[in-house]
């Protein structure tokens, strides 16, 4: 996808500019980022779009310790954190997602952010444009951004569990099973062979017990 900025840059000012800009990173799932290695590079352009936008290599900063950590659990996401703390304390004059909206899956985080960013005058920037959370289109369209986030994962979760209730009623469910066991072709369930990964699991269990 090109990123295309050019309309939204004149929201740019030399204000911005003496600030952070901040690059968000981040995959829903430790699977997502052992597998789809190409998103993290993809994200990682956005650095490249604020050294272009006029940013000093030494004021950007990358956002990624949330990586494999979904924004609609109760665990908490540190990065997510030091980002609103960042912007709170008016170091950051923009903050840069490939999909800003999913810096949380809930709106109580997301009007966080934006009401963080308006008070201080932070940026909000994704592969749309940049927008201002001070004006009130911009605020109204990263308000959708927000809602529609939120309502996409519920539909997703819905859709998900739809297919494995299907697969239980079939019959076809397989439950993944833990650390140690592995599962044969045939679905028989038996030890994990490699004899390092066997020994590991029984030094836990002794211990467990002394």
């Amino acid at each position: 996808m090109t990123l295309d900025f050019s309309l939204s840059q004149v929201k740019i000012t030399p204000r911005h500019l003496d600030r952070k800009a901040v690059i968000s990173i981040r995959q829903s799932s430790p699977k997502h980022v052992r597998e789809h290695l190409d998103s993290q590079l993809t994200q990682r352009t956005l650095i490249h779009r604020a050294a272009h936008l006029g940013w000093h290599p030494e004021r950007i900063e990358v956002f990624d310790g949330d990586l494999g950590q979904s924004a609609a659990g109760m665990q908490e996401r540190d990065d997510f954190k030091a980002l609103v703390a960042a912007v709170a304390l008016g170091h950051v004059g923009i903050v840069f997602g490939w999909q800003v909206s999913r810096l949380a899956r809930n709106n109580a985080e997301w009007y966080q952010l934006l009401d963080v960013a308006a008070l201080l005058g932070t940026l909000i920037g994704d592969t749309d444009g940049i927008d201002d959370p001070r004006l009130y289109n911009d605020r109204l369209l990263l308000g959708l951004k927000g809602t529609m986030s939120e309502a996409e994962h519920y539909l997703m979760r819905q859709r998900f569990n739809a297919g494995r209730l299907s697969k239980v009623q079939r019959g076809e469910y397989v439950q993944p099973l833990p650390t140690g066991l592995v599962r044969l072709s045939d679905t028989s369930v038996i030890k994990d062979p490699d004899q390092q990964i066997q020994h590991v699991i029984g030094l836990v269990f002794s211990k467990f017990e002394e």
